[in-house]
């Protein structure tokens, strides 16, 4: 009996092992690589998250945005829920609507003419090498045009004046299967490579408008 028992023991061993494989497997993202916009949010997450494990963001802007949306609500609220009877309330609501449509249009300014097409703003890293990443945070921006299927990154210095980049272009095909199943790790790894060029001070050449691709 103990033999048998000391085999059954040894042969689930041998049964766990062969499944911890199994239970490690990655579980792979499938998007509709015919809906342009949400690959692109998925792309950018990926490269917001590639660089987040190097460098912490910076939520100074975001709040200023967050800030010019709360006051515009606030005055919504009070032109809707002011305890002042119609049409005594009048001069009231058009005060209000006023103030949240300018600030709407603030907004609206912030977003198309100041963020473009960034999708990521960090702090400075005073551990690095480069002295610039010491001083500036990093600004990622990121284009994938429409019908098109090179997605571009672009990483350069938030607040420089002429700041150096670096840029990659890559076919989406290389990320994503005619079924939709994303790497996820394939693209974190371009992007952690992408960075370590900043890093160093690998810079694209002024007026060389040639983006690589892969």
């Amino acid at each position: 009996m103990p033999k048998k028992t000391k085999q059954k023991e040894a042969v689930a061993t041998v049964v766990n092992v062969v499944e911890e494989p199994d239970a490690e497997e990655l579980e792979l993202l499938q998007v509709d690589v015919g809906d342009m916009i949400k690959l692109k949010q998925i792309l950018d997450e990926t490269v917001a998250s590639a660089i987040l494990d190097c460098l912490q963001e910076n939520y100074s802007w975001d709040n200023v945005k967050l800030g010019l949306m709360t006051l515009a609500c606030v005055f919504a609220m009070v032109a809707q829920f002011a305890p002042i009877s119609f049409p005594e309330s009048r001069p009231l609501l058009g005060v209000c609507c006023c103030i949240y449509f300018m600030l709407s249009g603030v907004l609206q300014f912030i977003t198309t003419f100041i963020d473009k097409d960034c999708i990521l703003i960090t702090k400075a890293r005073e551990e690095s090498k480069n002295a610039d990443l010491q001083k500036y945070g990093v600004r990622v921006r990121s284009g994938l045009p429409r019908f098109s299927e090179f997605f571009t990154v672009i990483l350069e210095y938030q607040g420089m004046p002429d700041s150096p980049t670096v840029e990659q272009t890559w076919s989406v095909g290389q990320f994503f299967d005619v079924e939709g199943m994303f790497d996820e790790v394939g693209l974190m790894n371009e992007i952690e490579k992408l960075y370590e060029r900043l890093e160093a001070g690998d810079y694209e050449s002024k007026g060389d408008g040639k983006k690589k691709k892969e």
